[in-house]
């Protein structure tokens, strides 16, 4: 038997022994929990990385598709000049034409072009035979049987013909002398004629050939040393004699039913200006800017008064003009085209729709209507819209931006493209409603051309008075071009102090 005091002992050895295993097992639970809530807290960071992760994977693939897109974009696909497709050969583009069955080259039927002879040619030369061929007796005086002949047509001897102009002095029966006045475009002791000049200019900035080559062609034809600083002389006293012509056609533009207008970059004194065009089909005038936005067109001084529709690429500073707008299709199906390649499934059927109405309106102008009927303007117009509003569908918008980013989320493409044909669909389509206005805005395009060729071979301008009388001067050149003039004769007539009209068309 135990005692009290053994028990006592034993009881509180126990309790001890108890609370010692309590405590520990106290601190091995706080433990564990320390642990757990380092878990979770590694937990919460790791996938806190895996979302910054999974963000710039997914902003990284976008990226890549957009790089992807860049890099298969050309000038079948987008805006960019054929000029800037490079060397490497690429898949004939997908044409947008529709199969006719007809061979290529002349059809059947067609006048085509040749020599025909000339009733009065400047030069005969007969040749006679002197000999028999059997005999070998002479045919002086023998009698003529057949005539057969041939023409020659090539220029006549080159050579520099010099007009001396003779001024007199006479005196009266009064004692007064009168002297006679040389012309007014004889100024100097000896100088170049106006064709001769005419001819450099045309060739300068015209065929945009260099001024070296220019002044070599000039010598190898005539063996006139025409020199640089003579072409640079010419081509700005034609610039400014045509500065009243050039302000007729800017006037005569703003009465235009339908305008096209467009620009493009042009280096002036090392830095970036614009080009701007205006034109129709009888007319063209060009200004350069610094700005391509307003300033640039306001500078240009038509489309502030102009009332018409004007044609363009839906560049934003057209559409600050309160006149009519009509968007270049054009564009339009070369965008289309990229989002068919990339697999955008609206893409396809609305290059068709818009070929299709073009192909209608065609028909309707052959029959010679002026306008669609109310019922196939109706149809098309559903079938527009059903294909944007499967569009935005198939292209939902993107996800709004975390909170700690600023401005909107970034569209596709696809989605940018959509938002235009939905908001300008009367523009889109306005060559279905007016059969004056065209389908396309290539007639500015083709205007614009030359302008490239000009940076390709020059690289710009020094000046921007330069720069201001080419544009001048091509706006008079490609005016009379679209009306059938004669450019040697026109310049000619700039030099003799007369430029050749040019009519508003």
């Amino acid at each position: 038997m135990l005692t009290r005091d053994q028990f006592q002992q034993l009881y509180e050895q126990g309790a001890d022994a108890l609370f010692a295993l309590f405590q520990k097992q106290q601190e091995q639970l706080q433990k564990a929990k320390d642990e757990l809530v380092t878990s979770q807290e590694m937990l919460l960071l790791l996938y806190e990385q895996i979302q910054d992760v999974q963000q710039q994977i997914q902003a990284l693939k976008q990226r890549i598709q957009e790089l992807e897109a860049r890099l298969d974009k050309d000038s079948h696909n987008s805006h960019k000049p054929p000029s800037s497709d490079g060397l490497a050969k690429k898949p004939a583009p997908k044409s947008l034409r529709p199969q006719t069955g007809r061979k290529p080259g002349g059809q059947k039927g067609h006048p085509g072009s040749t020599l025909t002879f000339s009733e009065a040619p400047d030069h005969q030369v007969a040749h006679v035979p002197t000999r028999c061929q059997g005999c070998g007796g002479s045919l002086e005086t023998a009698v003529v049987t057949d005539t057969r002949k041939r023409q020659v047509v090539d220029l006549p001897p080159l050579h520099l013909e010099v007009t001396e102009h003779v001024v007199q002095s006479r005196r009266c029966w009064c004692g007064t002398i009168t002297t006679a006045e040389f012309p007014t475009e004889v100024a100097q002791p000896v100088q170049y004629g106006p064709r001769l000049l005419a001819l450099g200019v045309y060739l300068r900035d015209y065929q945009q050939v260099p001024y070296a080559r220019c002044t070599q062609l000039l010598a190898d034809l005539f063996g006139a040393g025409l020199c640089k600083r003579t072409l640079q002389s010419a081509l700005q006293t034609c610039a400014t004699r045509l500065e009243p012509v050039a302000q007729h056609i800017q006037q005569a533009l703003k009465t235009a039913s339908v305008l096209h207008c467009d620009e493009t970059g042009m280096r002036v004194a090392g830095k970036l200006h614009w080009v701007h065009s205006a034109s129709t089909h009888a007319l063209t005038y060009y200004t350069c800017h610094p700005s391509r936005g307003k300033k640039g067109t306001d500078a240009a001084g038509i489309l502030p008064e102009f009332v018409g529709t004007a044609m363009h690429d839906a560049w934003c500073a057209y559409g600050q003009y309160g006149c009519s707008h009509a968007l270049c299709n054009a564009h339009h199906l070369r965008e289309l085209i990229a989002l068919e390649e990339q697999g955008v499934l609206f893409a396809a059927p609305m290059i068709t729709l818009l070929l299709g109405i073009k192909a209608e309106v065609d028909r309707a102008k052959h029959q010679g209507k002026d306008r669609l009927s109310a019922l196939w303007q109706a149809h098309f117009e559903g079938r527009y819209q059903r294909l944007i509003r499967q569009g935005y569908e198939q292209n939902p918008p993107p996800e709004d931006p975390p909170r700690d980013k600023r401005g909107r989320p970034k569209q596709s493409g696809a989605r940018n493209l959509l938002g235009r044909l939905d908001v300008h669909r009367r523009q889109v389509l306005a060559f279905m409603y007016d059969f004056a206005v065209p389908f396309d805005n290539n007639l500015a395009e083709r205007d614009l051309r030359m302008i490239k060729l000009r940076q390709k071979i020059s690289g710009g301008f020094r000046t921007l008075s330069g720069a201001a009388g080419f544009c001048r001067l091509r706006s008079y050149l490609s005016s009379l071009r679209k009306q059938g003039k004669n450019l040697l004769q026109a310049l000619e007539s700039v030099f003799r102090g007369c430029p050749e009209p040019v009519t508003a068309g």
